[in-house]
């Protein structure tokens, strides 16, 4: 007898086959001894349209929604050329599925979809559509290696165990589909005029859209404030070097008049070092990646890149076994796969020159079960990868070294601080002036690229010093910067509790309170894009004339509430854990979408969207 596996993908099947040796090679599936490997195509089964429930919801009108099904329906994805024709490939894959679960020497079935909350969506919907009978069990793996899947399968899970998980799957679904149909489609009869208008509002859409208006607000009110700046010139006996003007906390002042005076004052004057502190100070490398934060850094560091194409790239490591599960919010391993993790280490470090520094520990930072959700932080497994493109170098080489990193010593700094003093009269003017020297790079070897240091010449305490030229400089404040994809994919997972503003990658986050998961921040981005809402300008992302009508006059306002909105992902991942009951979560969601569209029907008509041509 044997047993069904079913991957999300069929590059994940090759890996599984590869592993249990099923080497027959069949139209649709792969055949070994013991098991049958095959495949979905990510979703084959989705909800049903409006239409599918009566043909009247084909016709756009007002008085047919709010629409909620007593009953969801399903049926074979539709093709992406044409949604009112089923997909036949999706249809002859599940016909395929369906054959092999049939098969009488077939006992049992094996989930071997991504282990998230989709991955156990795709393959729940598959088994009902072809309503298989036979048990049903799941594999719990993060890489698709060798040793791995053979391990996996020895410690299968119940399909008994995966019902909270597929609560969530099958919640998070509903809910989208709910607010997304009528909120989209009321809007767009309400709201929009012109050919194919259209107006896509979404459960996890319009939060993120509403912290890209607000940070575009906040530039837009923002005033400059011009301030002044005195920089002095000394020459010591070791070389010359500059001191800015401070007075108690400040160093920039108002009033160009003053700043001047003081110029004035210490003219023709030698100024006495009057402090001298020296401070070494150690920096660390930041804690492993998690898919935001690997998106963020490959954003923020190469040009052209996008969250999506870092996703897009760091699957397709992972379809090929090169790096452990993306898709995850957790920065720190298991302490369960320490023995894993220094095997792993041990054959990435042994082509380095500087290897004797990678020492492998068992670091809190690196290993903390506190720290890890679902799955572990995203690091590279012990299948050494050839032949990469230079996308997917860019992706590998990044996650291979923040994994180094964690095993090298801290980067050393010596932070040098100098307070020259020069007579003003009744007082004395202080400058003050900071050097920073690298003494010991520690994991900064890893990178090539590193800041410059601000080297000071040799200077001692009590030394007199001569003022050799002075300045007064303008400084105008700087307005917010734009959201990038970067600080908008913090923000999201933070549900902007950090205002997308921390350059940190450490920000610690209340898993689950956030807009949308690591899987799903990226293909919002892009439907924002899509929508018209927001424009992408060099890494900036601004927001539109369109984007801002609907924040501002859309009259639902807590479908933009980052604050609801989180409340909402806390609930279906708590329905993860089983701890929030699903009846309760969809009552809420209806009770929601209920209220919301009425309010719009009965709002007075205004235009939020208008693709009429203008007339000149």
């Amino acid at each position: 007898m044997k047993q069904l596996i079913l991957a999300e993908k069929p590059s994940v099947a090759r890996n599984i086959a590869d592993a249990l040796n099923c080497k027959q090679k069949r139209n649709g599936f792969l055949e070994g001894e013991q098991y049958i490997v095959t495949w979905a195509f990510g979703h084959l089964v989705t909800l049903c349209d409006c239409k599918d429930y009566d043909e009247k919801y084909a016709l756009w009108n007002t008085d047919y929604f709010p629409f909620i099904p007593d009953k969801f329906k399903y049926k074979v994805k539709p093709s992406s050329k044409n949604k009112n024709v089923t997909d036949e490939g999706a249809k002859k894959q599940l016909d395929i599925i369906k054959a092999l679960v049939d098969r009488e020497d077939v006992e049992g079935i094996i989930t071997a979809t991504d282990f998230d909350r989709e991955g156990e969506l795709i393959a729940l919907l598959i088994f009902k559509h072809i309503n298989a009978a036979k048990p049903i069990r799941r594999i719990l793996i993060n890489e698709w290696t060798p040793k791995e899947i053979q391990n996996g399968l020895k410690n299968l899970k119940t399909n008994d165990q995966m019902k909270s998980l597929q609560a969530a799957g099958v919640s998070r679904q509903i809910a989208d589909w709910v607010i997304g149909i009528n909120f989209t489609s009321i809007a767009t009869l309400k709201f929009a005029r012109g050919k194919g208008s259209l107006l896509n509002i979404g459960r996890v859409l319009m939060p993120t859209l509403k912290m890209i208006y607000d940070k575009d607000m906040e530039i837009k009110k923002f005033k400059s404030e011009t301030n002044y700046e005195l920089i002095v010139e000394f020459q010591a006996e070791g070389g010359s070097y500059k001191g800015k003007f401070f007075y108690g906390k400040n160093d920039k002042f108002p009033k160009k008049e003053s700043v001047e005076k003081l110029n004035e004052e210490i003219q023709h004057k030698e100024g006495k070092i009057i402090e001298k502190t020296i401070e070494s100070k150690n920096e660390y490398p930041a804690a492993l990646f998690n898919l935001s934060n690997l998106q963020g850094f490959i954003t923020s560091k190469y040009k052209g890149w996008t969250a999506d194409k870092v996703l897009k790239t760091a699957q397709s490591l992972y379809e090929k076994k090169h790096i452990t599960y993306p898709r995850t919010e957790s920065t720190a391993l298991e302490e369960s796969i320490k023995d894993k993790a220094k095997n792993v280490l041990e054959v990435l470090k042994k082509d380095i020159p500087f290897k004797n520094e990678i020492i492998f520990n068992e670091s809190k930072k690196v290993f903390n079960n506190d720290k890890v959700e679902s799955h572990s932080a995203i690091i590279p497994t012990y299948v050494l990868p050839r032949n990469l493109s230079e996308d997917e170098k860019i992706v590998y080489d990044a996650i291979k070294n923040r994994f180094l990193s964690q095993f090298m010593e801290a980067a050393e700094y010596e932070n040098t601080e100098v307070i020259t003093a020069v007579d003003g009269g009744k007082f004395q003017r202080l400058f003050i002036t900071k050097g920073r020297v690298l003494k010991k790079k520690g994991w900064l070897k890893l990178y090539k690229d590193g800041k410059k240091d601000e080297l000071l010449p040799q200077l001692e305490k009590e030394e007199v010093v001569e003022i050799v030229n002075s300045e007064v400089t303008k400084k105008k404040s700087k307005p917010p910067a734009h959201h990038t994809e970067k600080t908008l994919l913090k923000a999201m997972e933070t549900c902007g509790k950090n205002k997308g503003d921390k350059d940190e990658e450490d920000v610690s986050i209340l898993y689950g309170y956030s807009i949308g998961t690591a899987a799903t921040r990226a293909e919002t981005i892009n439907k924002l894009k899509s929508a018209g809402y927001i424009i992408a300008k060099g890494k900036s992302l601004l927001i539109t004339e369109v984007g801002i009508n609907l924040i501002e006059k859309f009259p639902v306002k807590d479908i933009m509430d980052t604050d609801y909105t989180g409340r909402l992902e806390k609930k279906l991942f708590d329905m993860e854990k089983g701890n929030f009951d699903q009846n309760a979560f969809l009552k809420e969601i209806y009770n929601f979408t209920i209220k919301g569209v009425n309010r719009i029907k009965y709002t007075s008509k205004i235009i939020i969207n208008d693709t009429r041509e203008k007339t000149p």
